[in-house]
């Protein structure tokens, strides 16, 4: 499974890189809003550290702008990955813009026949959000779990990119159930890092090695 980090923030995002766990970056226009900078600085900094898909978002609801930015962010460099949300428009969008080489990752799926449409529309990626879905009593995982049968019963080259990560269990049954991707807020992925019998067995050889005789 590769690992994404969900956040504009370059500070977050080189400290996380630096354990050698991420894979790329989704973005969106409020996590760009936070960091208070320019759009294309943001993204200048993140290409800068990360060599993995970057996701950066149109903010047009009518597939002919949404082809116009979509391109307009692709030139910035190969890297880039163009969000488009999932509705009807954006699914002309990114049919236009993944025959053109463009890849696009398709946000706010919310079921699989939402992710069974992107992919014939040829994205590159779905974000399914199995947070939001939790929170209004639906079963997140369980879209995951129809998503990755639906690619894998076609053969479909569409990845499925859970988002809307909320904990780190969210990731361990996204990977169980063969999701290609998760991206993660940078809190989750350090929380994946520690783990108390692991603080607690350093310190334990630690502290037998003070009384190994030199």
């Amino acid at each position: 499974m590769q690992l994404f980090v969900d956040t504009a923030d370059i500070s977050e995002i080189r400290k996380l890189a630096e354990l050698g766990i991420v894979d790329g970056v989704t973005t969106n226009p409020s996590l760009v809003a936070k960091t208070g900078k320019k759009f294309r600085q943001v993204v200048d900094e993140i290409l800068a550290v990360v060599d993995g898909p970057i996701s950066t978002e149109v903010i047009s609801v009518k597939a002919e702008e949404m082809v116009k930015e979509g391109k307009e962010l692709a030139a910035i460099h190969p890297n880039i990955v163009v969000k488009v949300p999932m509705i009807a428009e954006g699914l002309k969008a990114c049919r236009i813009l993944s025959e053109e080489g463009v890849q696009v990752n398709m946000t706010l799926v919310f079921a699989a026949n939402q992710a069974l449409l992107c992919a014939k529309a040829g994205a590159a990626y779905v974000s399914p959000f199995i947070g939001r879905l939790d929170d209004i009593h639906h079963t997140g995982m369980e879209v995951i779990e129809d998503i990755v049968a639906i690619f894998d019963n076609y053969d479909f080259d569409t990845e499925c990119l859970v988002a809307s990560i909320r904990n780190p269990l969210h990731v361990q049954e996204a990977a169980v159930l063969g999701a290609h991707v998760a991206t993660c807020p940078p809190s989750v992925l350090w929380q994946m890092v520690k783990h108390p019998l692991t603080d607690l067995g350093l310190e334990r050889f630690l502290k037998d090695w003070e009384s190994v005789p030199r």
